[in-house]
């Protein structure tokens, strides 16, 4: 059961030293085929997936704070290999994704076949729950799936991160959809209102508007939440995202959880060199950026269930 000690342990060992978190995320199993389909034209087999996690581990964990690896592809191979740094702390992706072939995550549900009482004991300190936002799907339906996966995480002594990604209507083209940001906050408002440990959400107008902005309407997520929370970086660019950061900081996140907008790059057939190049360099300005504006999340409000 998670305790109090046991939250703050958690949080502790998934932050730097400034108490803002600069987290890697390496969970995506059919969205990291399609990422590799747009740059190589070979067909991406399971090999090349796990070789790409396995690299990113071994390159980007030593900046990492912490690392979102998931256990169908990742688990086992990065753990064989050696290769998250000691000092970077692991997230287990807890969910169970209904994503066509070339899609995006369409629905997910509670992956039951992880173990995370063994998760645990292999090192784990949270686990990680995506969750579909859609406005003509069930509320109660996301409640039960949030509290049942809160539950489940935390029996395991672990934190639990819930990552709200809203997704338009059906029949509404996501270009169309100029609900998104109305959306985005109900989003929030919605999911908080369930306790979770941390918070992962969008950045707001996926980081295309003014940083003032971004930062308004992120003062407005911070204040419905009652936890830390940190920006992905799905739907932002390489070149927009520490911006995007810097904004979201100053709104309140304590930090990021990001994939595509630190290793999208290196998407090749030969990825160590590019991780080294652009990745890190790269990891290690929004680590900058964060220890800098971020709000630490031991400022932040901490869940009713762990007090």
């Amino acid at each position: 059961m998670l305790t109090t000690d046991d939250y703050e342990s958690a949080l502790a060992r998934m932050a730097r030293p400034s108490g803002a978190f600069a987290m890697v995320a390496m969970d995506q199993r059919e969205s990291l085929r399609a990422m590799f389909a747009e740059n190589l034209p070979e067909p991406i087999e399971l090999e090349r997936r796990v070789s790409f996690k396995v690299a990113v581990a071994r390159v980007l964990s030593p900046h990492a704070s912490a690392m979102l690896i998931d256990q169908p592809e990742g688990l086992e191979p990065i753990l064989a290999a050696g290769a998250l740094d000691p000092g970077c702390a692991l997230i287990i992706a807890a969910d169970d994704l209904v994503q066509p072939m070339g899609a995006a995550v369409d629905d997910t549900g509670l992956d039951r076949s992880v173990d995370l009482m063994a998760a645990r004991r292999r090192g784990a300190v949270a686990a990680k729950l995506l969750v579909i936002w859609k406005p003509d799907r069930s509320a109660a339906d996301r409640a039960s799936l949030v509290r049942e996966f809160l539950a489940v995480s935390r029996g395991a002594g672990l934190a639990g991160i819930v990552e709200g990604v809203v997704r338009p209507p059906a029949g509404v083209d996501e270009a169309d959809w100029t609900e998104r940001e109305d959306a985005l906050l109900e989003a929030t408002r919605e999911l908080g209102a369930l306790h979770p440990d941390i918070y992962k959400a969008q950045v707001p107008f996926n980081g295309k508007a003014p940083a003032e902005t971004i930062t308004d309407r992120c003062r407005s997520m911070t204040d419905m939440l009652p936890c830390p929370w940190v920006v992905l970086s799905s739907g932002v660019s390489i070149e927009d995202y520490p911006a995007a950061v810097e904004a979201a900081c100053r709104g309140g996140a304590s930090g990021f959880l990001a994939g595509r907008a630190v290793w999208r790059d290196a998407l090749v057939a030969d990825p160590e060199p590019v991780l080294r190049e652009r990745a890190v360099p790269r990891l290690q300005r929004l680590a900058d950026i964060v220890d800098t504006v971020a709000r630490p999340w031991t400022e932040a409000p901490r869940p009713a269930v762990t007090e």
